[in-house]
């Protein structure tokens, strides 16, 4: 139940299927202003045993456009989209790949449940979402495949890069006696756009020198006026290139180390030098500052039954058991004993399902938004994270000051969600480096 990164499956949803998928709902009813003839599909990349298709390419390459358009951030050179688009999609087949390897599966009741995550953030329903894309043009199942491989490659990056990564008491330790951890109180959150231009370990100083020279130029470029997102999208080889490089409000102890230092004394609208980690060069530009006011925590006393699917129960089975779980409960039987008979949690089972007092980050967010969404003495509907199927009761709620246990948890997780971001381009470059690729175009 613990959280193990904080690169989650939410976010991963709401980073980058938000930005794709509902970016194409925005764009999908309007034309290429580029239009033209359409071709018999062929094949632009072998990926390993895979291809990426002409048609896979020319279809992202649009709608990045199109979302380009609706930002009204003018797009690269044809040619340098093209290579950007065909970067995302060999990595996205080779995670892909991975997880089918791995045994990776969405199940409806995860994907409904994703789904309705972004019809929320949007403001809809999950019937009027489908409705949207269906009348924009994009049938309701290119919407759920869409969303589904998201979930998968989040999954896959969050269990391997987390295995490459630790944080220690004496870092976490290390980390309260520092200034980020009265930012971490204050949580002011900061607007940031990135540009990465990737370095491989090997690389030797001649290679060195040529991409600072070029970030430098960049970091030029910007300062005389030309559009930092635009530079991202034709340049940057980050994750978030073809949005602009935003990383979005975080907390700037949320961001890698160097990032946070190189950001410390900025003012809104400045760009740092450039910044060399492990994975390249970085140039950062503050868009803006929000919040830094002290904060009460809202706290969850909560239980909870978790069931598993396996090789002798299905995931409808097991759906199926914890409805039937929350219906007994309701009807009147002890949620505890309950708990204690069918869940599959061992550690909190001997408790009758007692987790304790909640901490803010110390559950997944699947958990966390339905334990936040859920009344006092209610039990809720069942729901999936990637433990299995739990259903949730709240037996008390309290409003508390930060203290020095949620300022542990706290730290451990920034900690390591600043770790995850760091090694997360590494690993990365590393798969795509010992794949076999094979450009065709």
């Amino acid at each position: 139940m613990n959280q193990t990164s904080a690169r989650s499956i939410l976010l991963a949803t709401a980073r980058r299927a938000l930005l794709c998928v509902c970016g194409a709902l925005a764009f999908a009813s309007t034309p290429s202003s580029n239009a033209e003839p359409a071709l018999l599909d062929g094949i632009a990349a072998i990926v390993n045993d895979d291809v990426v298709l002409l048609s896979e390419l020319r279809s992202e390459v649009e709608m990045v456009q199109r979302q380009l358009m609706h930002t009204q951030n003018q797009a690269p050179p044809r040619d340098v989209l093209v290579n950007q688009v065909m970067d995302r999609l060999i990595l996205d087949k080779l995670q892909l790949a991975m997880g089918a390897r791995a045994g990776v599966k969405i199940s409806d009741g995860e994907l409904d449940q994703a789904l309705t995550r972004i019809a929320e953030r949007e403001g809809l329903t999950l019937e009027k979402l489908y409705a949207q894309a269906q009348a924009d043009g994009l049938p309701p199942g290119a919407l759920r495949a869409k969303v589904a491989q998201e979930m998968i490659i989040a999954r896959v990056q969050q269990s391997v890069v987390n295995r490459r990564i630790s944080v220690s008491n004496p870092e976490i330790e290390a980390f309260l006696g520092s200034e980020a951890a009265a930012q971490l109180v204050s949580a002011e959150e900061i607007s940031v756009g990135h540009i990465l231009l990737p370095l491989t370990p090997a690389a030797n100083e001649a290679e060195v020198s040529a991409v600072r020279e070029k970030a430098e130029a960049l970091r030029g470029k910007a300062l005389q006026g030309e559009d930092f997102r635009q530079l991202a999208v034709a340049h940057s080889s980050g994750q978030n290139a073809l949005e602009g490089g935003d990383l979005g409000w975080r907390t700037a102890s949320q961001l890698p180390g160097a990032f946070m230092v190189a950001l410390r004394n900025l003012e809104p609208g400045q760009i740092t030098a450039p910044v060399r980690t492990d994975a390249g060069f970085h140039l950062l530009k503050l868009y803006g500052r929000r919040g830094g006011a002290d904060r009460v925590i809202r706290q969850s006393q909560v239980s909870h039954i978790l069931i598993k699917s396996s090789e002798i129960r299905s995931e409808d089975q097991a759906l199926e058991l914890a409805q039937t779980l929350r219906k007994r409960v309701i009807a009147g039987e002890d949620f505890s004993k309950l708990a204690h008979e069918f869940s599959e949690d061992t550690t909190s089972a001997l408790k009758g399902g007692d987790l304790g007092w909640a901490l803010p980050g110390q559950f997944v967010p699947e958990f966390e938004a339905v334990m936040n969404a859920t009344p006092p003495n209610a039990v809720s509907e069942p729901f999936k994270t990637q433990f299995g199927w739990h259903i949730l009761k709240v037996t008390g709620r309290r409003d508390q000051d930060f203290s020095a246990e949620i300022r542990h948890n706290q730290a451990q997780a920034f900690l390591r969600q600043r770790k995850f971001e760091e090694e997360l381009p590494i690993w990365l470059r590393e798969i795509r480096d010992e794949a076999f690729v094979e450009i065709k175009l």
